[in-house]
């Protein structure tokens, strides 16, 4: 399994309604130095539809600038969807986290 393989497999067993952070990917991924890689895996992301990019947030909430599947805007859409919280433009990190 390559390193791209890994981090998609982790980034499927974020739940609906929870978010995890880049380097929490990272680090269940097998590498906690790699959570530009991991942006950079989720950004080619081959199969959006099962592979739930827009659950992956930074350590503090904050969405994606650039998310691959049509901007910011979409990311939080999409998460509001799942019923995630938000305090003010980040995720409430407290409550909505995903802690396997």
């Amino acid at each position: 399994m390559n390193t791209f393989e890994k981090i998609y497999e982790q980034v499927r067993l974020i739940p609906k309604g929870k978010v995890a952070t880049y380097g929490q990917i990272a680090l269940l991924a097998g590498n906690p130095r790699w959570s530009r890689v991991v942006g950079y895996a989720l950004h080619v992301n081959p199969d959006p539809d099962s592979i739930p990019c827009h659950r992956v947030v930074t350590k503090e909430g904050r969405l994606s600038p650039s998310f691959a599947f049509g901007g910011e805007n979409i990311q939080k859409e999409l998460l509001l969807g799942e019923g995630v919280s938000f305090i003010g433009t980040a995720v409430d990190m407290k409550s909505c986290q995903w802690r396997p």
